[in-house]
């Protein structure tokens, strides 16, 4: 599918939250698993690009779901579910049109949707083959800004460079309703 890449338009992003959005670490208490770390950048840099594609966010976290949940989906405000690692290319393929979707994971299974997609995107903390596989590999690790960059990546090699001077700041996360 990759070759068709050039001949569609890119109209979706769909990321893995766990290390991606995370640091992809899990905090545990003997009461089970409490905390998550989420980088501060990428919610910003998210609203870059909510008028050029659909961004969703996927998760096969079922323990760690609520907290996924309280940021991505109640916070950020991101369409959010749960898909396992296995059944992703398939949730996909009934939802959106691989071959106009950006995929961004970092597991030793996403190669598998990289396959398919029209483009596969790996945080530097990604799993060594994972990253072998992926279109683009961030410098920044996941928690860490790897989504900021993605989105500046995509911005450059499917629309138009981000130009910080010319952005109509308005719309941002950092804008506070008055």
């Amino acid at each position: 599918m990759k070759n068709n890449m050039e001949k569609k338009m890119i109209k979706n992003f769909i990321l893995d939250v766990d290390g991606v959005f995370t640091d992809g670490k899990f905090y545990y208490t003997t009461e089970g698993k409490v905390m998550k770390k989420f980088g501060p950048e990428d919610n910003d840099a998210l609203t870059l690009l909510k008028d050029k594609l659909h961004v969703h966010a996927i998760s096969g976290d079922k323990n760690g779901f609520a907290i996924t949940k309280k940021r991505i989906a109640d916070d950020m405000k991101l369409p959010l579910d749960m898909v396992s690692t296995f059944e992703r290319i398939e949730w996909i393929r009934e939802r959106f049109d691989p071959e106009e979707t950006i995929y961004m994971g970092d597991g030793i299974f996403d190669p598998l949707v990289f396959k398919y997609v029209a483009y596969g995107i790996a945080p530097a903390n990604a799993f060594y083959k994972t990253k072998e596989l992926a279109d683009f590999v961030t410098n920044a690790r996941g928690g860490e800004g790897a989504v900021a960059e993605a989105c500046l990546h995509i911005l450059e090699k499917f629309f138009e460079p981000f130009d910080l001077f010319l952005h109509d700041f308005k719309k941002g996360s950092g804008a506070w309703k008055k």
